[in-house]
């Protein structure tokens, strides 16, 4: 079945739509051997389709999966200083697979990988606007904190969509907040935090869109059901 070059990039996990239609202009994606221009289609059963003289990955069963990544991990499938990466922790599903957006090294959580390229691309898309869920230990004066937070924020100048925010517990000089955002900025909610006057001693992260961490113990795994998979993307 032919389907557009830039829906097959995206598909087999190579790069998004809009940049497999620069991928196109630029002449680095073939056909049979011949420059693809942009608007042509292709068969990724019959057809031999490259990008940069590398032939396009085959698309098997999609397969997505659920890590409780722990602290000290980077979000990454390998690591050129040798730090410990997220990517080894479920080296074992049987399958090539990504992250779907970034947990900070200091932070844990629910982090989610794919070898789905275009749900990994609706996923990040920010029009889709999934919820994502932190469990927050901070330090600080909670009282001045949580107004700012819930409030009008913003981040390198761009206004933020407002978060929710709620007190889940009292400690000693700070305490324990959920806060739930919609972008997915880098480090976003420790530099909400910092904004506000708050210091970040743990950040978990609990649930994104309608799947939540539940009981995973750090350093494990899960597969998704299929009804998780269709309420995530759909």
């Amino acid at each position: 079945m032919t389907e557009r070059l830039q829906k097959l990039l995206s598909a087999a996990g190579v790069c998004s739509r809009r940049a497999a239609e620069e991928y196109i202009t630029a002449g680095r994606v073939k056909v049979n051997g011949a420059i693809a221009q942009l608007g042509d289609k292709a068969d990724p059963v019959s057809d031999r389709i490259t990008v940069d003289g590398k032939p396009l990955p085959q698309q098997g069963a999609r397969v997505w999966l659920m890590l409780h990544k722990p602290r000290g991990y980077v979000t990454t499938l390998d690591d050129e200083r040798g730090r410990k990466t997220a990517g080894a922790l479920v080296a074992g599903c049987g399958s090539r697979v990504w992250p779907v957006g970034r947990l900070d090294m200091d932070s844990e959580g629910l982090l989610l990988f794919t070898n789905d390229g275009e749900g990994t691309n609706r996923l990040l898309h920010p029009s889709h606007e999934v919820e994502k869920e932190y469990q927050v230990t901070v330090r600080g004066d909670l009282n001045a904190a949580i107004p700012l937070l819930a409030g009008h924020m913003e981040l390198d100048g761009v206004p933020l969509a407002p978060a929710a925010i709620c007190l889940l517990r009292q400690l000693p000089g700070g305490g324990v907040l959920s806060v739930t955002i919609h972008e997915g900025k880098n480090r976003q909610v420790r530099r909400m935090c910092a904004l506000a006057g708050l210091e970040v001693i743990r950040l978990l992260r609990v649930r994104e869109g309608s799947l939540r961490l539940g009981k995973l113990r750090p350093g494990t795994w899960r597969f998704l059901t299929p009804e998780e998979r269709r309420k995530l993307l759909f």
